[in-house]
């Protein structure tokens, strides 16, 4: 199609934006309603909903035009209206005001959720009801699909009913205006309805095609009114559609009769109440096929396709074919089976006519930059080198041992805890069990699902390394801690620390974070919700709800940060007692002359303790802010977290290790004693000689340097050695000889020698 034609096509079914008796309307599809911009005033109890409305309507197959304006009534709010619906006053306008104010959906309350349901209900179920009225109606069940307020079981009652009363106006409607067909289409409810004749009839089938937006448009609905098999228009992508096949038999049983058929296609099932099938992220359309004038039995077979709509990072991994079943008011497999789901299309089949819905799992998809993995594999490779060479090194050393015991104790458990959370992250923190290739569909077998989100099952491993990285992490923190405290103990006791201080040390800095990792996994871990204390996407704490945005009742938050902020802290005030202490040491009077003498004091236990402490808890602490953000600010934080976390490690070594004499007289030592290449080593004296006998170079073309052009008188004589038989004879050759004499190399005599190695 021509990009004009298609454009000016596109147009047509648009009223233009425009000004009508003082309100402003914007550019609307055709059969949707257009709110003005000005709005009522704050005084009113409507404050900030649209002052009127009017609906956009296709006069000729060129012309598009918004139709009757409808003014609200500001003070008005939709308990009167229910009350007035009720007495059956003035029906038509009291429709348009409670479409009105339901047009933003987002403000709405339960209590308004409620209301709004009870008054759609009455207006598609009254006999004194015109199209326009129901039309109303229909755009108010629409916008309510849109309404976030929370549910109770009043108002899932009267959405429920909801659901009837659509399902009889679209079999009815056409009947009762003795037309053929009758549509109404709004962004999120579509109700049409179609009579066809029982005569050569094979089937009807309904379509909604996918367009740009997500919502529903007029000029994308379909009817067929005879086809025996699904039919797809060359060229269109079909979002959803259901076909109704007839059997032979109603061909000639009802040959002077009609059919009447009712589809209904609802954007998502919030108004279809379920205890079975949770649905905390998808959006599962419900599309609903009736038919009226067939005995039971009559209508052999109904077929339908539905696209799901994924986000970018989820994949689908299965799906259930259902109908709604209103005698347990939830959904139901029964006589419905599943088709293949090629081509992003979901294919099911049923052998009765209600409202049909698709209900399908999804599971999460992740990513990384590459970058990250780079720096981990780097940063944990240097960590774990550093680590290594920090326990041999003052496990080697008698006089760490024997002189600091207490420190270099506590030292090593810190560098134990950190390797093995090293060795632990590394072989287990990837979910090895989650399989991304292909959904796990099974055509045989339709089972209801019980949520949209897919959990892989627990095997064990993947929380037992989780438990295993948050038991180490918090025994590296509290060893952490006690080191900085037994600087303060030393400091206290001239340099002795207490004897019961080991045992202590031991129950504290292993047995208080394993009490508490055992506890924060039994609040929260069973075996069919796993995720209550990992994530899926890697054995780790849990730490963010289903909108991907962090939630402080999580174990992340709890178990984890809140920990690691009182280390922080506690690890500060330490820094602090320390430099004030090292600083009066220096100073006695506080005068500050001595700040020098203060900063290398300092250097000797405040870098390896306090300060170590400080910088590991900042660096966990930037894991709130990868969590807390997104896009670049993310990424960056993402980088800064991996870099800082991953060599954790490498920066004990340097602050305990590289920077003492010990270990660099043990370096020089190792290079000292490091295998030389001398020539002593060599014995020469069975090397032949090498000698290089006469050469006749009279063979050799050497050209001549003409010296002509060149004044050699002011050079003084040049002494050149000759070789000769015993040694070297001098000859001297004088700047007054002739300049155009020339030099025509050695003689073949004075080239003869013979070279010893």
């Amino acid at each position: 199609m021509d990009v004009c034609v298609l454009l000016s096509f596109i147009l047509e079914y648009f009223c233009k934006a425009k000004t009508l008796d003082e309100f402003t309307f914007p550019s609307t599809p055709v059969g949707w309603f257009s709110y003005s911009e000005e709005v009522c005033g704050k005084e009113t109890n409507n404050a900030g909903k649209p002052q009127a409305v009017t609906r956009c309507s296709l006069i000729t197959n060129e012309l598009a035009v918004f139709g009757t304006i409808h003014e609200l009534d500001c003070e008005q709010t939709l308990d009167k209206i229910l009350q007035e619906v009720i007495n059956q006053t003035n029906i038509g306008k009291l429709a348009l005001n409670a479409q009105i104010l339901t047009s933003r959906p987002e403000e709405l309350t339960t209590e308004d959720v409620t209301a709004a349901a009870q008054i759609a209900n009455k207006l598609l179920g009254s006999a004194h009801a015109t199209e326009s009225v129901r039309v109303a109606a229909v755009a108010t069940v629409s916008q309510l699909l849109n309404a976030n307020a929370l549910d109770n079981t009043e108002e899932n009652n009267d959405t429920l009913e909801l659901t009837k009363s659509l399902d009889k106006l679209s079999v009815n409607f056409s009947s009762n205006l003795k037309t053929t067909g009758f549509q109404v289409v709004q962004p999120n409810l579509v109700v049409q309805s179609v009579q066809v004749p029982a005569a050569n009839t094979q089937g009807v089938q309904f379509t909604s095609l996918t367009g740009t937006s997500g919502s529903f448009v007029a000029n994308r609905i379909r009817v067929d009114n005879n086809t025996a098999t699904v039919v797809v228009e060359n060229g269109s992508i079909a979002d959803a559609l259901i076909h109704i096949q007839f059997h032979p038999a109603v061909n000639r049983r009802q040959e002077l009769s009609d059919v009447s058929l009712g589809f209904v296609l609802y954007q998502n099932a919030r108004l279809f109440r379920s205890r079975l099938f949770r649905r905390p992220n998808a959006t599962v359309r419900v599309l609903s096929g009736t038919v009226s004038g067939l005995s039971v039995g009559e209508s052999r077979r109904v077929e339908m396709w539905i696209r799901p709509t994924l986000e970018s990072n989820k994949s689908l991994y299965d799906f259930s074919c259902v109908s709604y079943d209103y005698n347990v008011d939830d959904w139901s497999v029964a006589g419905c089976s599943k088709g293949n789901a090629s081509d992003g299309v979901l294919r099911c089949s049923c052998n009765h006519t209600t409202n049909f819905a698709v209900l399908f799992s999804v599971r999460q998809m992740y990513t990384y930059a590459e970058a990250l993995d780079w720096i981990s594999t780097v940063g944990l490779s240097l960590s774990f080198l550093g680590l290594m060479i920090t326990i041999i090194h003052h496990i080697g050393h008698k006089n760490y041992l024997e002189n600091y015991w207490t420190v270099t104790f506590t030292l090593l458990c810190i560098c134990f805890s950190l390797l093995l959370f090293i060795i632990t992250f590394v072989s287990g923190v990837v979910q090895s069990s989650r399989v991304y290739d292909k959904p796990h569909i099974k055509s045989d077998r339709n089972v209801l699902l019980d949520s949209d989100q897919r959990v892989e099952p627990d095997s064990g491993s993947c929380t037992a390394v989780a438990a295993l990285l948050h038991f180490f992490l918090l025994a590296t923190f509290m060893w952490i801690s006690l080191f900085g405290t037994i600087s303060v103990l030393q400091r206290k006791v001239n340099d002795t620390p207490p004897p019961y201080w080991t045992p202590l040390s031991v129950v504290v800095g292993w047995g208080f974070p394993a009490v508490f990792m055992a506890i924060s996994l039994g609040a929260t871990y069973t075996v069919d919700d796993p995720l209550g204390y990992r994530q899926e996407e890697f054995c780790w704490l849990a730490a963010l709800d289903t909108d991907k945005q962090f939630d402080f009742s999580k174990p992340m938050f709890w178990a984890f940060v809140l920990p690691v902020a009182l280390t922080l802290i506690y690890n500060i005030a330490i820094l602090v007692l320390v430099s004030w202490r090292k600083y009066r040491a220096v100073s006695p009077s506080g005068n500050g002359t001595s700040f020098l003498d203060w900063w290398k004091n300092l250097q000797s236990s405040l870098l390896p303790s306090s300060l170590l402490g400080v910088l590991v808890c900042l660096s966990w602490s930037l894991g709130y802010a990868v969590l807390a953000t997104t896009g670049h600010a993310h990424l960056v934080f993402s980088i800064l977290f991996c870099l800082l976390t991953t060599s954790q490690g490498f920066m004990i070594f340097i602050l305990f290790t590289a920077i003492k004499s010990e270990f660099k007289s043990d370096v020089l030592q190792f290079v000292k004693y490091f295998p030389r290449v001398t020539l002593s080593r060599f014995n020469l004296s069975n090397i032949p000689r090498v000698t290089f006998s006469r050469v006749n170079l009279s063979n050799f073309h050497i050209p001549r340097v003409t010296l002509s052009r060149f004044n050699l008188s002011n050079i003084p004589p040049v002494t050149i050695p000759r070789p000769g038989h015993m040694g070297y004879k001098l000859q001297t050759i004088s700047a007054e000889t002739s300049s155009t004499e020339t030099y025509r190399g050695l003689r073949d005599e004075d080239t003869s020698m013979t070279t010893r190695l």
